[in-house]
């Protein structure tokens, strides 16, 4: 039976479903699947998913043809082995052309059929000549692709303040959204050198816990309540969710770190005429 299975084509490229054609598959195995024009190798990152007719959307309209072998694998080597030549050639020409773009990365298709180039910009490019003397140069389809700056960082990989291997670089798939707020709520310096990944932006690390310190902040009272305490009325001026404390000003100086013990407060329901 045909199933959907999730695969990511190429070491940079997309991820896509695509057809089982009755073969079962793990995940990190390497597959040749059907590509634009040829054929071309991906990993797989999710094993099959049943076939939902109810689903046309995500249908997948091409196949796996069978799992990578050991040619199969001598044959992606040998293309990786060509990408500092590729990236020598594109770098010279984008001098000549004086494109404002960085180049990040290139890759060969499985069968060599087309390169693809990657790139990042801060504006659009028009790099038209430059896909000319490329294509005159390699003899096969260039394909130039604009990446933002997060995605340069998965590509190019490296360590971050914590030490491990980026995220990005090792198992996040996709870039979920991270705001400022995530970092207001766990109670974080808002320096951006402090919560930036290597890209710039934000580090994706800042959602991993987001919803468990709303879930714990729920039982706290937020800054700036006035509040009773053993120590007399005070101003909430901070609050720690990992803990259970906050911090509160009791005025003249006196400021005091408590522990809070109990559920999260009760919004107070509004009562009808007939309440008393």
């Amino acid at each position: 039976m045909d199933e959907m299975v999730k695969v990511k084509l190429r070491s940079a490229g997309e991820i896509s479903f695509f057809l089982s054609g009755g073969m079962k598959f793990e995940p990190g195995e390497h597959v040749i699947v059907e590509a634009d024009r040829g054929l071309e190798y991906g990993e797989v990152i999710s094993p099959g998913e049943e076939l939902k007719e109810t689903c046309p959307a995500r249908k997948p309209v091409r196949k796996i043809i069978r799992k990578a072998n050991p040619w199969d694998r001598q044959q992606i080597d040998k293309n990786r082995e060509k990408t500092k030549d590729l990236m020598n050639i594109c770098a010279q020409k984008i001098r000549e052309h004086s494109l404002p773009m960085k180049l990040v990365d290139a890759e060969y298709s499985f069968d060599r059929s087309k390169i693809i180039f990657y790139f990042t910009s801060e504006n659009r490019v028009d790099f038209r000549g430059l896909v000319k003397d490329l294509a005159s140069i390699f003899r096969v389809r260039i394909e130039l692709k604009q990446i933002g700056v997060r995605d340069e960082a998965r590509m190019v990989g490296g360590f971050g303040p914590c030490g491990r291997q980026l995220c990005c670089g090792v198992f996040l798939r996709d870039f979920d959204p991270v705001t400022i707020k995530m970092a207001k709520v766990q109670n974080l310096p808002l320096n951006p050198s402090k919560i930036s990944g290597l890209c710039g932006r934000l580090m994706c690390c800042l959602g991993y816990e987001h919803d468990c310190y709303k879930m714990m902040a729920k039982r706290l009272p937020k800054p700036g309540k006035e509040i009773k305490t053993e120590y007399g009325k005070g101003k909430v001026i901070g609050v720690n969710p990992i803990q259970g404390t906050i911090t509160v000003d009791l005025g003249e100086g006196n400021i005091k770190s408590i522990k809070v013990d109990g559920k999260p407060e009760k919004k107070e329901e509004k009562k009808g005429r007939d309440e008393i």
